[in-house]
């Protein structure tokens, strides 16, 4: 009897000193969810106007904006076309309520086309 008692007094210590230096398997944690910044949305302050009105002799414009948004005089706008760059302006005045005048400096302008400032 002291045999059996001894020998299951051994395994019982064999099995818990296994346990006890057991270490646990390296599994990968679960993913952490990223934290992405909020998008910020600024609006676009830059003139923007659409081409009202073409004089190719004596080589001026005349061009429309939204409300608020006059570009100043002396500012240098580029002319696009479909979205291609096709000239560029010099805004001389007069403004008048939301139309201003100005020179034609390079390009091709015709009337629809769109001033925007840089």
């Amino acid at each position: 009897m002291r045999i059996a008692f001894g020998l299951g007094l051994l395994s019982a210590t064999l099995l818990l000193s296994g346990c006890f230096f057991h270490r646990a398997a390296n599994h990968p944690a679960a993913p952490v969810a990223v934290q992405r910044p909020e998008p910020v949305i600024q609006p676009d302050l830059h003139a923007t106007g659409k081409i009202a009105m073409v004089n190719t002799e004596a080589r001026f414009v005349i061009v429309s904006f939204p409300p608020g948004t006059m570009p100043v005089t002396g500012q240098y706008l580029d002319i696009y076309r479909n979205g291609l760059k096709v000239g560029g302006i010099k805004v001389t005045g007069p403004q008048r309520e939301n139309d201003t005048a100005a020179d034609i400096v390079t390009g091709d302008i015709r009337v629809h086309d769109e001033a925007r400032a840089e």
